[in-house]
């Protein structure tokens, strides 16, 4: 009898009246998931050895209580995250007067393992179809014959910036 994955922990929430209208609320983690599992393009931001920001968009999907990612192995953001592996994802519009925009921190971690691989291979097939088709290596992803390093970031801290009226910023902080 195989055990049922723990729960992901539920984060602590709290809305910062300092960048909220009075009447606005926290917007609820269920309804933030949500937007990070349905929104197709994220920016990411690494560190480069030298100190600067790098940031790029990308695709990713959110599998297992986190969001993952893929690079191409010389690619500078796989440079940056062999030194440090703290990044930010960020998603959300660009209208200033509706919508919602959402800023995770976490540590990248490289997954390898090949039947996390292949949930993932699945998972991103699920959500932008057979064009981001990936083969399982040993320890990576292989497509258009190459290899891709597949990164997973826990959420340690996501900000949701609610625009239009009423406006807020809420914060979800999870557990170490």
């Amino acid at each position: 009898m195989s055990a049922t994955p723990a729960a992901p922990p539920e984060p602590d929430v709290r809305l910062d009246p300092r960048f909220s209208d009075p009447a606005a609320s926290p917007a609820s983690w269920a309804d933030a998931r949500e937007l990070i599992e349905t929104a197709e393009v994220f920016w990411l931001t690494t560190v480069r050895p030298e100190g600067r920001p790098h940031v790029t968009p990308l695709i990713a999907v959110w599998h297992d209580g986190a969001l993952h990612f893929c690079t191409g192995t010389a690619e500078r953001k796989a440079k940056n995250l062999r030194d440090n592996p703290e990044v930010v994802l960020t998603t959300g519009g660009n209208s200033l007067a509706e919508g919602f925009d959402l800023v995770v921190e976490g540590a990248a971690s490289r997954v390898t393992e090949s039947a996390a691989l292949r949930a993932l291979a699945s998972a991103y097939v699920a959500k932008y179809g057979t064009d981001w088709t990936f083969e399982v290596g040993d320890g990576v992803f292989l497509g258009d014959g190459h290899e891709a390093l597949v990164f997973r970031v826990a959420p340690r801290t996501v900000f949701g910036f609610r625009k239009g009226d009423p406006y807020g910023q809420t914060r979800w902080r999870f557990p170490a």
